[in-house]
């Protein structure tokens, strides 16, 4: 559903940086996790997914359409980050529209759109609240609602959970499962937690000096792998 062949990149402005070239697949309602040493590339390969900064060469496919060409607005997928990037003086429903149409002008359908996505998440009863009067992983669940009203097929998470503590971020990963199962999306979940690799994927993939090394079963590569890279990775 999500392809990524060859798609290369180089800092052309840092000495000795390293080239990078990412080859992935992830299908329809599966969460890919994407593990490995700070500096790998992990999220590199995020932006370079979202149009953030261009690639040098290959492409990206999602549903059959290449989309490398197309700037970051027009690309058919969402992306949350660690910091959830909510706007502090709009309530919950207001930042959540904006994931919609920006000018927040809204008809019927896209404002249920929205309720469904309070209801789905838990977030209901807090639509008028500002994003100060809410906890951390109320936050979180508000960034997630933004990106899932888009409706658009893939959903790209950076490091998404990393400021929750561990209950609360196993919470939100199977909160998200649920809803990528419900609404069949492919997602790449980047996380610098292994145990998040375990809760949330089937498949994980290691990346390494901006390569995918290994992608495979995510208890294979965590418990089994013969890698000496991964291996000093999780420190065994």
């Amino acid at each position: 559903m999500l392809r990524i062949k060859q798609l290369s990149f180089n800092y052309a402005d840092v000495d000795d940086a390293m080239p990078m070239c990412f080859e992935l697949e992830v299908n329809r309602g599966e969460i890919l996790s994407v593990i490995g040493p700070s500096g790998s590339g992990k999220t590199t390969l995020l932006n370079l997914v979202a149009g953030f900064i261009p690639a040098t060469g290959g492409s990206i496919e999602i549903s059959g359409k290449q989309i490398q060409h197309l700037s970051p607005a027009l690309r058919p997928l969402s992306i949350v980050f660690q910091s959830h990037n909510l706007f502090p003086h709009l309530d919950v429903f207001t930042n959540i529209a904006l994931g919609i149409n920006p000018s927040l002008k809204l008809d019927d359908g896209q404002k249920q759109t929205i309720d469904e996505a309070l209801k789905n998440l838990g977030l209901q009863g807090f639509e008028k609240r500002k994003p100060g009067q809410l906890s951390g992983g109320q936050q979180q669940r508000v960034a997630i609602a933004r990106a899932l009203v888009r409706r658009h097929e893939v959903l790209l998470l950076d490091e998404a959970f990393a400021a929750l503590g561990p209950a609360l971020r196993e919470e939100m990963i199977e909160l998200v499962k649920a809803l990528v199962k419900r609404q069949n999306l492919a997602v790449i979940m980047v996380s610098h937690q292994p145990g998040d690799a375990r809760i949330a994927s089937e498949r994980t993939a290691f990346v390494n000096q901006g390569r995918v090394i290994a992608l495979a079963p995510t208890d294979e590569l965590l418990n089994y792998s013969d890698s000496m890279e991964i291996r000093n990775y999780l420190g065994s």
